[in-house]
C-alpha cells in the first residue's frame, strides 16, 4: 500500500527548497504526495525558528490537527526544519500530537522514521552535520518557470541575534558541478529562472571556486536563463562578485544586502563584522558598477540597548541608501543566541513605534523609486495570473519589481515588453508593447 504525505512549509525560501528535497527523498521510497491535508496518512510542517511568532504559528496549526488525529488515530504528524532542531525533545514530550521531529540535516532518515511511526514508535533525529548538502538528491519540483536552488547550507557568522548556526549548523557548500548539472536539467524542463540560495550565499566555496565562479558558471549554462541569488552578507560581497553581476546580462541586477542597523555600536553588539561606513562604501561601489541595480535589505528595530539616537541612525542610513524594498522586524529574543543574554530591555510599544517609523519611511522611499519607472519600457518574465484578478497577469523585472499587466494572449514563462503606466510602493502597472523595437528606438 502506498502511503500519502502532506507537507506544509513555513519561513524562508531555504525551507521551501528543503521541502522539495524531502519530497524527492520520499518519492524515491515509494511515498505519494497528498494534495490535501485531509487525505494524507502523514502530515509534516517544515518550520522556521527565526522569530517567536513563527513558532507560535506552528503551535497554532498543530492544534488544528487534533480533529484529524481523533478521526484517524493512525495519522502521523511530524515537525521538520529549524524549529525541530531548536526545540527537539520538547516537541515530543509536551505535544501528544507529534510523532516525528526531524532536523534539516537528517532528512535522509525520514522514510525510516515514518515507517516506525506507523508502527507506533515516535522518533527524533536532529543531529547537525558538517558535510550534508543533499548534492545527490534530485528535488521534486512541480513544473514551472522559477526554481529555488540551495547551493550551500548553514552559517558561520554567528550574528548574536540569530539561531541559524544552531538550527542549520556550520557552512558547507555543494559542488559547482552538481549545481550546474541541476540547472541544466531545469532548463530542459522549461524553467526560465533560478535563484541560488544560502543563509549566506556569497560565502559559497567549492575548492578554488567561490560564489562569483558559481554565479558565472550558472549564468553561462544558458544566456536566456535569469539568475538570481539570496541572501548576501556585506562582508562577503567581493569585487569579483560585483563584476560578475555587472558583466552578465542574465544575472539580475538585484541584490538583497541586509544592514540590520545604522549604528556602529549596535552592529558590533550584533557581531555583524562591518561598520556603517563600510556598508555605505559597498553600496557606492555596487551602484558604480551596476547603475540600474535594485537593492533590498533587512532591518531590526529595538535590538537590546538601542537608543533613540541609534534608531535615528538606522533611519538616516535608509534615507541615504534609498532601498527599493526591505524586510523589517521587531527584535525577537531567541534562546541559545548571545543576544538572549543581553536581555530584552526595549519595551514592546517602543519597538512597535520604531518599527512603524522604519516601515513608513521605506514605504515612502519605495513609492518615490517606483514612480520614476513610469514611462519606462521594461521586459518582464510572466509568472502567472495576478492574485487580485484572473484578468491580469503578474511578472517581474530583472530588478525584482512586480509588474501587473492586462491579461493578453500570453503564457506563463513568456518574456514581454511592457510600458509602465502607474505605480504604488510595492507594485508597477503597465501595458504590453507589441513592437518593442520601435518603442525602444
Amino acid at each position: 500500500m502506498h502511503r500519502s504525505i502532506y507537507i506544509e512549509t513555513y519561513g524562508c525560501q531555504m525551507n521551501f527548497a528543503d521541502t522539495e528535497i524531502v519530497n524527492g527523498i520520499l518519492r524515491e521510497q515509494g511515498y505519494e504526495l497528498a494534495s490535501e491535508v485531509d487525505s494524507a496518512d502523514a502530515i509534516f510542517m517544515n518550520t522556521c525558528a527565526i522569530r517567536d511568532n513563527a513558532e507560535q504559528r506552528i503551535y497554532g496549526r498543530l492544534s488544528n490537527f487534533e480533529h484529524l488525529k481523533k478521526r484517524n488515530p493512525h495519522l502521523v504528524v511530524g515537525i521538520l526544519g529549524c524549529m525541530a532542531e531548536r526545540l527537539r525533545a520538547n516537541l515530543l514530550e509536551n505535544n501528544s500530537l507529534v510523532d516525528i521531529v526531524c532536523g534539516p540535516d537528517e532528512y535522509r532518515k525520514l522514510p525510516a522514521l515514518i515507517d516506525q511511526a506507523f508502527e507506533g514508535e515516535k522518533g527524533i533525529r536532529t543531529q547537525l552535520s558538517r558535510v550534508e548538502t543533499y548534492d545527490d538528491i534530485v528535488p521534486l519540483r512541480t513544473d514551472g518557470i522559477s526554481a529555488w536552488l540551495s547551493v550551500m547550507r548553514g552559517c558561520d557568522k554567528f550574528c548574536t541575534y540569530c539561531v541559524v548556526p544552531y538550527t542549520r549548523g556550520r557552512e558547507r557548500s555543494r559542488s559547482l558541478e552538481g549545481v550546474v548539472q541541476e540547472v541544466g536539467g531545469l532548463i530542459e524542463r522549461g524553467f526560465r529562472e533560478v535563484t541560488l540560495l544560502g543563509q549566506n550565499v556569497n560565502s559559497y566555496i567549492d575548492g578554488e571556486n567561490d560564489f562569483a565562479d558559481l554565479l558565472i558558471a550558472v549564468a553561462d549554462v544558458d544566456p536566456g536563463l535569469r539568475v538570481r541569488f539570496t541572501t548576501s552578507h556585506p562582508q562577503d560581497m567581493s569585487d569579483r562578485l560585483i563584476e560578475a553581476i555587472a558583466g552578465h546580462e542574465n544575472i539580475c541586477s538585484y541584490i538583497h544586502l541586509p544592514f540590520q542597523s545604522g549604528s556602529d555600536r549596535i552592529l558590533e553588539l550584533m557581531n555583524r563584522t562591518y561598520t556603517r561606513d563600510h556598508y555605505l562604501n559597498l553600496v557606492r561601489k555596487i551602484r558604480t558598477a551596476i547603475p540600474d541595480v535594485a537593492l533590498s535589505t533587512d532591518v531590526i528595530a529595538g535590538f537590546p540597548t538601542e537608543t533613540e539616537e541609534e534608531h535615528a541612525e538606522t533611519l538616516s542610513l535608509m534615507e541615504e541608501v534609498r532601498f527599493d524594498g526591505a524586510f523589517m522586524f521587531k527584535y525577537s529574543p531567541r534562546e541559545k543566541t548571545r543576544a538572549w543574554k543581553m536581555g530584552d530591555d526595549i519595551p514592546e510599544d517602543v519597538k512597535g513605534r520604531r518599527l512603524e517609523e522604519i516601515i513608513d519611511l521605506q514605504r515612502r522611499i519605495s513609492y518615490d523609486i517606483n514612480k520614476n519607472w513610469i514611462g519606462r519600457t521594461e521586459h518582464i518574465l510572466l509568472e502567472g495570473p495576478s492574485k487580485r484578478s484572473e484578468d491580469e497577469w503578474m511578472g517581474r523585472t530583472g530588478t525584482n519589481k512586480t509588474v501587473i499587466v492586462p491579461r493578453g494572449d500570453f503564457s506563463v514563462g513568456d518574456t514581454i515588453a511592457v510600458r509602465i503606466n502607474s505605480a504604488t510602493s510595492a507594485t508597477l502597472f503597465g501595458t504590453e508593447i507589441t513592437n518593442a523595437a520601435s518603442e525602444a528606438a
